[in-house]
């Protein structure tokens, strides 16, 4: 028995289920399976995908996984309860499976690859996440990484982009629309600006020195170089590079490498540079013999640099090879970076063309935090960090640091009796006051070990020796006092000892008496000689001597020169230790109190770095001072205590703020500090409106959240000490403060002032001193001080007050804070927060930050309203109304005028724009979700007037309009667009009421229901809710989230129409194109509840005007719009169809209308709609083609024939004509389109009735358009080569002006028709061949479908070509490999079969071509131009063939074919109109071919005596081939069959016929042999053999035809004579037809006759026609 499950519900498929069984449901391994109900070990449900299938399954093919579910029961839904990432990834990588093979059939080849990895990545971190066993700093990295590939695959495959909060997937019906919008626009901001970081780093590896022969040992410093302060930015790295150039560990890497950390955004400009120093170990001089010293000494070498923005655009970790130049004189080592810099090339040289420093860098941003996440790999390898000398921009409190940088500058020293100058080298030795050597404490720079000894390098015979060379001293804090540093001088000599021999010393102690650190700037040593090392063993000797000039000399002078002298730069960075004694005295005030107040006054001056190092000592101090002596000191410890507060404020120490707050909190003691403070603060208060000076005022007020902040402490610890004493005291005095408060921001001033710039900045820290204030005092009594402070503000002020913006600014702070998220402090700032935003709205003023502060509120409000009990409920209620009566109508107005300004240029002021707009509509939205409706009657209910209400009415429909716009929202947020369609439809429904209750019957506006229609039938139509374009997954979640909100508008369409009733009429034919739209959606069941609207509209209009010729003019043009929009389909044309009912319950409404009394009107109307859609319909589908041909050509025809023949649409056909025109000019198709436009032209009269502007041409005239048609039809017809139309056209223009006296034009004009002439004789034109197509089977489109036509080729285009232009353009069509009728099983077939073969044109009517000298150039064009008629010829056997002579059998079956319209016309093919076939006997089929060609031999011979060919080659070949078929027994043939006695005798009908064919067969030996005897005139030497060939086969076919004696004079020029048939023959010229104009059969009428002139004689006894005609409308 089957029992429905109560905790299986959910499962994954674990093997393939082929459901072979009864009732057995398929499964694939991967599937994911709801479970309905259990029966012994089996299953039945569905596959989650495919809801509508379900079936029993196996429980063993089953994986159950936990699951919650939602409404439990018949629509119970299931959610798995698991991670949210796992199930957004496995339904993810579901739809991208899909999406992935489709890019395959694409050949999108590159994003199917990278889709494919990064699928692949998704699986791993997938499996990472289910296994479980991953740290929580782990997880979160791994779920960012599957988030951020979730996204990019999204972005690049155009799906939606996912709301998400901390990875997970936001349901948005849990969070209010405001924050909702705030994280989609946050995640697309993020795709759209990546955010800047402020921090930089750069990676250096060192790779060694290319091409260095020097076989010396190198070291290599790196250092960060600012070459417009000319000054070094960060300390040096050190790389120790071997004999052969490349570094001496290289089994440590990380000793090659460093990381240069905290470069501000600054630092990264074309003038910073990396600078690399190379410094050689060796000789003294480079390449002298070994035997001069073995002595190692540091000499320099060479430099290198690069400019850090040429970093800048290199994205990953790129080499260089950096050029490395030397000194031309080591005087001027010290400064070589700077004349590389500066490109003063005078005082450096390259090194080796070849040498080069090899290096790799790479620059990293961020902080560097985040750096140690992205780059793990490098800190594993403890790679050394370089820092920067100095802190950073930004100090973090943790930081320890305690770096003392000495930099050897420069000496000056004496020959000492030498004849020439010292090589002098400089040891440094950091001693303790006992004489130890400090050992590792002394650094060349970031990647060495600490040493005790450094030697400085040496500079060749230089006694004024400049090094620049800084020493790193990273001394621990505790051992700096008693430290000194020792330099000794030596000269190194270059004899064979090389020894080092000490000269002199100098030295300086790094901590001063008063507890100081040496100074930060360049300090002047004293030299002191000592020509001795035992002279150091007690340091106390020198200890008691001066160091610098600035220290007084004793009386005891030691043996110095005063001419030498030793200079050193120092630097302090350290977080511990400070350089400034005078913060050292104040923190002793106790010691010294008669220096407090000059130590108070001092304090302003002292560096900010300096004072965050003792922050807690300096305020532990203050304080102090504060207890102790307030009245004497109080007014300066407060300034003081001010100043540190603001210190903080600065971007570079806001990271001490939390340091102070724990101070606060933790360490500060300061019970009775409030009283002071208070009264202090009261004090610059009260002076604010008569001060001169606002300046310390300001600061002081700055200041104030820290102010209040130890207030409100030193209240705690009094309560705390003392039990609670002082309470209405301590209140009083906060009052009293306030009031101070409101006095001085009630103040207004004209301009601005300084009180406003005062005002201002109290504003700035109000919100956060009301939130230390609820520490103290209830929560309403701070609401209150809150709600008057805000209250006092004046409301309105001048547009440039700076007042105005902070004013909001502090709004929106208070809205964050505490007071505001609490509901009590909520109802009593509201009303004042509503009253300055509405002004700020209204006066469209800092809509920026109205919107942030209404979304602020709204999301505030709905968290609670979330999260309420049902106590709470009506308290939201209350203010969400109090919200919507405020700041609706003022929200909407915004809203209209905002999306109605154009969009601010510039990427930052377009995104500001789009996040006002969207920040407002998410208010609405926000406010109208949590309307109830009770609340949408109370609100409504309000309005005092039915204006008022309609106003309101129509501003929300507007509005409405507006955010279902397609570009209201990027494309990609979907999830925004379904969150405004259900807000709007809840909304409809509801105002839906208030529309019949208040606008219909005499209280009726026909404005607020249009508007209403309108917004309906837009909803409807919007692009989010086509569901029929959603993935599957996709449209099943929007179907159970919010269902089909189509539908749902449709039947409130309904419902609103049918209560109409007589007020129906107002809206006809007006909505007969909105409802029209409506039901094109391909939604069965919208169009099953709009269909009965259209049967309504058709009874009202019948009732009223008798008829509905408006409704059935509005739908006809209406469908013809939007089909053209790609609306319908072949569905959608059943609706007017009499054979299948569509809709349901509804019949279709054909069939409905056949009940009515108006059933005959009202059935042609549905007939005529209908084949209109069937043309539409092909039309929207062959301009879906990408080439123009005449699969797409038919269309227009079709669909511009109807509507002029059937529904005499003038406009309509006129704009299908010129779509036609298009189509062929746009195929180069220009006789065509010459045609096409020539249809128009007929319509135009030659009058001066003005015409307005239509399809691009101007307010004109009647017979200026025509004349501009003229003009371009005679430039199309010019560029098809056909000349003769265009003559017609010109002679028609000449006439006109003519008329009118325009000879100026009238001579153009004649000019023109010359040169047309010109080109008719000069230039070649190419015949044309014509085909045959059918088209069978049920698979064509309408207007071919078991059709035949005849196609005009392309130029040079031959049957073969067109059968392969064919079968590309119909790829699924069947090629018919014969010529017979398709059988009716082919015409049924739901197929495509083609039938296709040459036809050959058949003129009529054209004297010209019987006519004799008529040039071949003229012929050609009537022979295949007004071409009505073609045929086909299918030879084939009657009786029994005769194998000798199958003449006698051949029978012929001709089809000539005859069109609607002529060829050429204004398609390249036509529809076969008429199909004639007759048999012709063997007789006249010879009669014929014989016929041809002697009419073929007489234009060649003519062509070629007249000179119209250049080369008598065409002639040759036709003598040839007759010739030659008549001696091989062609011509014998015929005589043996048809001349022979038995024929005669069983024939004797054919008696004339068979006389016929011998007189043509004795004609054309009368024309071969004329022909015989013009070619021997003209043909060319190299042909004379050939010629004497023909004539000798001529003389044998005259002998088989018994003619013996010569019928033309060799030399004669008269032409062979006609045949009697062809004399008897001659027709009638006819005019040129048109393709719209009748068969040429009908005699044209108002040609007026012209004389013949005849070669012989110029009159006759008759005029006769002209063959070309002379009107355009014969055309």
């Amino acid at each position: 028995m089957w029992v429905p499950t109560e905790q299986e519900k959910y499962g994954v498929v674990l093997a393939n289920f082929r459901g072979l069984v009864q009732y057995g449901l398929p499964l694939e391994i991967g599937d994911t399976v709801q479970i309905l109900e259990k029966c012994e070990g089996w299953y039945r449900g569905f596959i989650i995908k495919n809801p509508t299938t379900k079936g029993i399954f196996p429980s063993c093919y089953i994986h159950l996984k936990n699951a919650h579910i939602k409404n439990k029961g018949q629509f119970e839904t299931v959610i798995p309860m698991e991670d949210s990432v796992i199930t957004e990834m496995t339904v993810t990588l579901r739809d991208w499976g899909i999406m992935w093979k489709q890019l395959y059939v694409r050949n999108e080849g590159d994003l199917f690859h990278r889709l494919w990895h990064v699928m692949n990545e998704i699986l791993e971190l997938r499996q990472q996440v289910l296994v479980g066993h991953l740290t929580h700093d782990s997880m979160s990295n791994i779920k960012q990484h599957i988030t951020a590939r979730l996204d990019w695959g999204n972005e690049q495959l155009g799906l939606d982009l996912v709301p998400r909060r901390e990875f997970s997937m936001v349901d948005p019906d849990e969070i209010s629309v405001t924050e909702l919008y705030q994280l989609m626009e946050r995640r697309h901001r993020r795709k759209e600006l990546p955010g800047q970081a402020s921090m930089h780093h750069l990676f250096v590896q060192v790779k060694g020195l290319m091409s260095a022969s020097l076989g010396e040992e190198l070291e290599v410093f790196l250092f960060i170089y600012d070459s417009r302060d000319s000054r070094p930015i960060s300390e040096r790295f050190v790389v120790r590079l071997n004999k052969q150039g490349v570094p001496s560990a290289l089994e440590k890497a990380e000793r090659q490498c460093t990381l240069f950390v905290d470069l501000g955004s600054s630092d990264l400009r074309k003038d910073v540079y990396v600078v690399a120093h190379i410094i050689r170990i060796g000789r003294m001089v480079a390449g002298e013999k070994k035997s001069v010293s073995n002595v190692q000494y540091r000499r320099p070498f060479g430099c290198a640099i690069i400019s850090i923005a040429d970093l800048l655009t290199v994205d990953s970790k790129d080499d260089h090879l950096l050029k490395v130049y030397s000194c031309n004189m080591e005087t001027e080592w010290y400064q070589i970076h700077d004349s590389i810099i500066r490109k003063v090339s005078s005082r450096y040289s390259l090194v080796g063309s070849n040498a080069g420093l090899s290096m790799s860098l790479q620059l990293l941003h961020g902080d560097m935090e985040q750096i140690r996440k992205d780059y793990m790999r490098l800190f594993t390898r403890n790679i050394s960090i370089t820092k920067r000398l100095g802190f950073s921009d930004i100090i973090m409190p943790g930081e320890i640091r305690n770096d003392l940088y000495i930099t050897l500058e420069k000496g000056e020293f004496e020959k000492g009796g030498k004849s020439v100058a010292r090589n002098v080298e400089v040891s440094v030795h950091v001693l303790g006051a006992d004489g130890q050597i400090q050992k590792d404490v002394l650094c060349a720079g970031s990647g060495e070990l600490g040493v005790e000894q450094h030697h400085s390098f040496v500079l060749y015979h230089s006694n004024s020796p400049r090094w620049s060379e800084q020493i790193k001293l990273p001394i621990p804090m505790d051992l700096f006092r008693g430290l000194h540093v020792r330099f000794e001088f030596r000269h190194c000599s270059t004899k064979e000892k090389g020894e080092k021999k000490i000269f002199g010393f100098s030295f300086v102690p790094l901590m001063q008496e008063n507890g100081s650190i040496l100074p930060d700037r360049t300090h002047e040593l004293l030299v002191h000689k000592c020509e001795d090392a035992t002279y150091f063993q007690d340091v106390a000797r020198y200890l008691k001597l001066p160091y610098s000039k600035t220290n007084t000399p004793g009386n005891n002078q030691p043996a110095r020169n005063s001419k030498e002298s030793f200079w050193i730069t120092s630097f302090l960075c350290s977080t511990k230790l400070t350089q400034n004694g005078d913060i050292l005295d104040l923190l002793k005030w106790r010691t010294h109190p008669e220096k407090i107040a000059d130590c108070l006054s001092k304090l302003k001056d002292i560096d900010g770095t300096e004072i965050v190092k003792f922050l807690q000592d300096t305020l532990d101090t203050l304080f102090g001072i504060l207890d102790q002596s307030a009245q004497r000191y109080g007014l300066k410890v407060f300034d003081c205590l001010v100043h540190i507060i603001n210190l903080l404020q600065d971007s570079k120490f806001q990271q001490f703020k939390p340091v102070m707050d724990t101070y606060i909190e933790s360490h500060f003691a300061g019970a009775l500090s409030y009283r002071e403070l208070i009264k202090l603060l009261k004090w610059y208060i009260d002076r604010i409106i008569d001060a001169e000076h606002h300046e310390q005022i300001q600061q002081v007020l700055k200041a104030a959240e820290y102010i209040f902040k130890y207030i409100v402490q030193s209240r705690r610890l009094y309560v705390g000490a003392t039990g609670g004493q002082g309470e209405e005291e301590f209140r009083c005095s906060v009052h009293e403060l306030f009031k101070s408060v409101h006095l001085f921001l009630s103040h207004q001033s004209k301009g601005v002032s300084p009180i406003t710039h005062t005002q201002a900045v109290f504003l700035r820290s109000f919100p956060t001193v009301c939130c230390e204030l609820l520490k103290v005092f209830l929560v309403r009594e701070v609401a209150v001080l809150a709600h008057d402070t805000l209250g006092s503000l004046p409301v309105m002020a001048h547009t440039d007050c700076p007042l105005q913006a902070v004013k909001l600014q502090c709004i929106a702070k208070t809205v964050e804070s505490p007071l505001y998220t609490n509901q009590e402090c909520r109802c009593v700032v509201l009303p004042v927060i509503l009253q300055h935003l509405q002004v700020h709205m209204q006066e469209q003023r800092d809509l920026v930050m109205c919107a942030h502060i209404l979304t602020g509120m709204l999301s505030v409000i709905t968290k609670d309203g979330t999260v309420s009990q049902r106590g709470q409920e009506c308290v939201a209620s209350e203010e969400v109304n109090i919200i919507m009566d405020s700041m609706s109508g003022v929200l909407l107005r915004t809203i209209l005028e905002v999306t109605n300004c154009p969009q601010p240029a510039g990427t930052a002021l377009r995104l500001q724009y789009q996040d006002v707009t969207g920040e407002f509509v998410a208010c609405l939205l926000t406010l109208l979700r949590l309307l109830s409706d009770k609340d949408y009657q109370r609100f409504l209910s309000r309005f005092s007037s039915k204006d008022e209400l309609m106003a309101f009415l129509l501003q929300l429909f507007t509005v409405f309009e507006i955010l279902i716009r397609p570009d209201m929202f990027p494309k990609d947020w979907t999830v925004m667009q379904l969150v405004t369609s259900n807000v709007i439809i809840t909304s409809l429904l509801y105002l839906s009421d208030a529309l019949k209750k208040n606008f219909l019957n005499e209280k009726f506006d026909f404005k607020v229901w249009e508007s209403y229609f309108y917004l309906a039938v837009v909803f409807i139509n919007q692009q989010c809710l086509q569901l029929e374009k959603f993935p599957p997954s996709k449209r099943k979640k929007v179907l159970e989230k919010y269902g089909d909100m189509r539908v749902m508008v449709g039947c409130e369409i309904l419902s609103m129409w049918q209560s109409l009733e007589e007020h129906k009429l107002n809206f006809i034919p007006v909505m007969i194109g909105l409802f029209l739209e409506a039901t094109l959606v391909p939604q069965a069941d919208l169009r099953n509840v709009l269909i009965p609207i259209f049967h309504d509209m058709m009874d009202c209009e019948l009732s009223r005007s008798g008829n509905f010729k408006q409704v059935e003019a509005k739908l006809i043009d209406k469908l013809d719009s939007l089909m053209s929009e790609g609306k319908g389909d072949e569905t959608y044309k059943e609706l007017f169809n009499n054979i299948i009912p569509l809709f349901g319950p509804y019949p279709s409404l054909l069939k409905k209308i056949e009940s009515e009394t108006w059933r005959e009107s009202g059935v042609s109307l549905i007939t005529t709609v209908t084949r209109l859609m069937e043309r539409l319909l092909d039309y929207r589908d062959c301009m879906k083609i990408g080439d123009v041909d005449g699969k797409n050509i038919g269309g227009p025809v079709n669909l511009l024939n109807f509507y002029k023949t059937e529904l005499n649409k003038e406009e309509m056909y006129i704009r299908y004509i010129h779509k036609l025109y298009d189509l062929h000019f746009k195929a180069q198709n220009y006789t065509e389109a010459a045609y096409t436009l020539l249809l128009y032209d007929e319509l135009l009269e030659w009058t001066e009735r003005p015409l307005r502007e239509f399809l691009g041409y101007p307010l004109q005239s009647e017979w200026q358009r025509k004349e501009c048609l003229h003009l371009t039809i005679i430039h199309n017809f010019d560029r098809g080569k056909c000349w003769e139309n265009c003559i017609i056209l010109c002679r028609e223009l000449a006439n006109q002006y003519e008329a009118y006296y325009d000879y100026r034009n009238l001579s153009k004009m004649r000019m023109m028709e010359a040169s047309l002439y010109d080109k008719i004789m000069n230039q070649q034109r190419l015949e044309p061949e014509f085909f045959r197509i059918g088209f069978y089977g049920k698979k064509f489109p309408f207007f071919l479908r078991n059709k035949e036509f005849v196609c005009r080729g392309n130029d040079y285009e031959r049957l073969e070509a067109f059968q392969q232009r064919m079968l590309s353009e119909f790829p699924h069509a069947i090629a018919m490999q014969h010529a017979n009728p398709p059988e009716q099983t082919i015409l049924q077939a739901e197929a495509q079969y083609l039938q296709i073969y040459a036809v050959s044109p058949v003129p009529e009517g054209q004297d010209v071509l019987q006519r004799d000298g008529v040039p071949n150039n003229i012929k050609s064009f009537y022979k295949v131009n007004h071409i009505w008629k073609f045929r086909y010829d299918r030879p084939f056997h009657k009786g029994t063939k005769d194998k000798e002579n199958e003449f006698k059998s051949l029978w012929v079956e001709r089809t000539t074919l005859t069109l609607a319209q002529s060829l050429p016309g204004i398609s390249r093919w036509f529809e076969v109109d008429k199909r004639d076939l007759v048999e012709m006997s063997p007789l006249a089929n010879a009669t014929e071919v014989i016929e041809n060609k002697n009419l073929q031999l007489r234009t060649l011979i003519a062509q070629c005596q007249t000179r119209q060919m250049q080369n008598s080659n065409p002639l040759t070949m036709c003598l040839n081939g007759v010739i030659d078929a008549a001696v091989n027994g062609g011509l014998a043939r015929y005589q043996e069959a048809f001349f022979a006695k038995d024929y005669i005798e069983n024939h004797p009908q054919d008696g004339d016929k068979i006389t016929r064919l011998r007189e043509l067969m004795f004609e054309q030996a009368h024309i071969l042999e004329y022909g015989l005897a013009v070619h021997e005139k003209y043909v060319s030497l190299d042909m004379r053999p050939l010629h004497k060939k023909l004539v000798d086969q001529f003389h044998m076919m005259r002998s088989s035809l018994g003619l013996q004696e010569p019928m033309v004079r060799r030399g004669s020029k008269t032409p062979p004579p006609y045949s009697v048939y062809e004399r008897n023959n001659l027709r009638r010229a006819t005019p040129l037809p048109h393709s719209l104009s009748v068969p040429p059969s009908a005699d044209p009428s108002g040609l007026p006759p012209k004389p013949h002139l005849n070669r012989s004689h110029r009159l006759h006894s008759e005029p006769r026609q002209r063959t070309v005609p002379r009107k355009v409308s014969q055309l």
